[in-house]
């Protein structure tokens, strides 16, 4: 990979990071709060290197000081972003807690098999430095400093603001939006400096979605359906691009990694769909539906009909595929999207889902005339849940899933996969003509955890990878 001289982290470019080292331990956030056990969540080192003896295991496990924080997302101090500056090392990992707004700095740069805690930033830091909580995603920004997007207010009420924390001393410095422009709810960014923007995305209010899912709560506006569009060098809100309910609750948010490009993907977790937003020839930005997965019709469930729930979407290194995941029906799908208006879907697995074949909850009706799939088991063990988190490798040949989407959800949707443990599977990716295949041979088992079944999320590579590096 590069080997240029005074260089900093990650990758000169989507291109060559495509090149870069074959994954070998991967980190995830494990988490025990809205289950039996009373004990901290911890960052498991997961080792994935099919050479080594121990393939396939938890290496480490790093417990948080505390319990019940909901551990989630994870970003990096520096990142690709900060690839020109050689004073920079990507040495530790961000990880904010949803629930318990704390926010863990994590050592992976001095032992990256076991990592430690460097810093922990108290929530009432955040609270009283920026009047925001439950913090969701963290982005490194070129400047050094790091950005973390938040869904809520300190009483729990929804608000989507950003607080920036200080690349050295990791103290919260502030806000990055300007005083009473925080949009009404948060959830993910990513931004694109070349064109000077950022856009933003909604999920809920923390008080609504603590304990579950309540479709009340959609009708009664606890929920987005908007993208967010910021001036990247003012600060500005220009634009709220409104995706209606077709596009209720707009979670990931992917730009095409080619730092040129005035275009990305969101998967709306409830629409079951996937918006493209892009520049339009006047120099705004707009929006235009792409994929939908159309609602199943259903008896043996709580509503008639069941969404497909997108709820994690990714973009391979090279801009050629989208992939993401259907927590509710179980599958995984990868679309062709070289025509970016146009996604074509070139492959599909089910793996789990609340639709298998021996379960409770019969389809009635379906628009894609799909069997019910059979249940996966995988190496004797049947996968709970859903597939949900996802993470590419580098070069697009293998897809790393898990299956808990957020505590308080996975107790009310797959209250199995509380009692059992979450999983952590790869996919094999036909990254020519498109394609998927379940590796029989891989399964993590987060139900045979010391302290009993966890509930695993995020993944994260050491050198970066295509949900956390931005290139500038």
């Amino acid at each position: 990979s590069d080997s240029c001289s005074g260089c900093g982290p990650g990758y000169r470019s989507p291109l060559e990071a495509m090149k870069g080292r074959r994954e070998e331990i991967v980190y995830l956030p494990c988490i025990y709060r809205n289950t039996d056990i009373v004990k901290p969540d911890y960052l498991a080192t997961v080792d994935v290197d099919p050479k080594s003896s121990t393939y396939c295991q938890v290496i480490h496990r790093l417990p948080m000081p505390n319990l019940r924080d909901e551990l989630h997302h994870s970003g990096w101090n520096a990142c690709s972003s900060c690839f020109g500056d050689a004073s920079k090392k990507r040495n530790r990992l961000i990880l904010p807690a949803l629930m318990s707004s704390r926010i863990y700095v994590v050592d992976v740069g001095t032992n990256p098999r076991a990592p430690q805690i460097h810093k922990m930033v108290e929530p009432i830091e955040l609270y009283w430095k920026s009047g925001l909580a439950n913090p969701h995603t963290s982005h490194c920004l070129g400047n050094g400093q790091i950005m973390i997007s938040c869904i809520g207010d300190p009483a729990g009420n929804n608000k989507g603001g950003f607080a920036l924390l200080d690349g050295e001393t990791f103290e919260v410095v502030g806000n990055w939006e300007h005083p009473g422009e925080a949009a009404p709810f948060g959830y993910d960014f990513w931004y694109q400096p070349r064109h000077n923007v950022m856009i933003s995305s909604e999920w809920g209010a923390p008080k609504a979605l603590v304990d579950g899912f309540n479709p009340a709560h959609v009708k009664e506006g606890l929920y987005g359906t908007s993208l967010h569009v910021w001036d990247w060098t003012t600060h500005r809100k220009l634009q709220s691009l409104h995706l209606g309910e077709e596009g209720a609750i707009p979670l990931e948010v992917r730009f095409l990694h080619d730092p040129d490009a005035t275009e990305g993907y969101v998967g709306c977790a409830l629409g079951g769909t996937v918006f493209r937003f892009y520049k339009t020839p006047e120099g705004d930005w707009a929006t235009e539906k792409v994929i939908h997965v159309p609602n199943k019709k259903v008896k043996g469930w709580a509503l008639p009909e069941m969404p497909g729930l997108i709820t994690d979407i990714l973009i391979s290194l090279d801009d050629r595929f989208l992939y993401f995941s259907n927590w509710l029906h179980g599958d995984i799908r990868q679309y062709d999207i070289t025509d970016r208006r146009k996604p074509r879907l070139v492959g599909q697995v089910f793996l789990g889902g609340s639709i298998i074949s021996d379960g409770p909850i019969r389809v009635v009706e379906d628009p894609e005339n799909q069997p019910q799939p059979r249940p996966r088991i995988i190496k004797g063990r049947r996968v709970p849940g859903g597939p949900q988190m996802l993470q590419l490798s580098l070069d697009g040949l293998r897809l790393y899933v898990t299956t808990s989407l957020y505590s308080g959800w996975d107790k009310q949707f797959y209250p199995d996969m509380i009692r059992s443990g979450s999983v952590m599977m790869q996919i094999d990716v036909d990254s020519v003509k498109g394609g998927l295949t379940v590796n029989e041979n891989f399964l993590v088992d987060f139900g045979k955890e010391p302290d009993g079944p966890v509930l695993a999320h995020e993944v994260r590579y050491p050198g970066g990878d295509c949900t956390s590096d931005i290139w500038l």
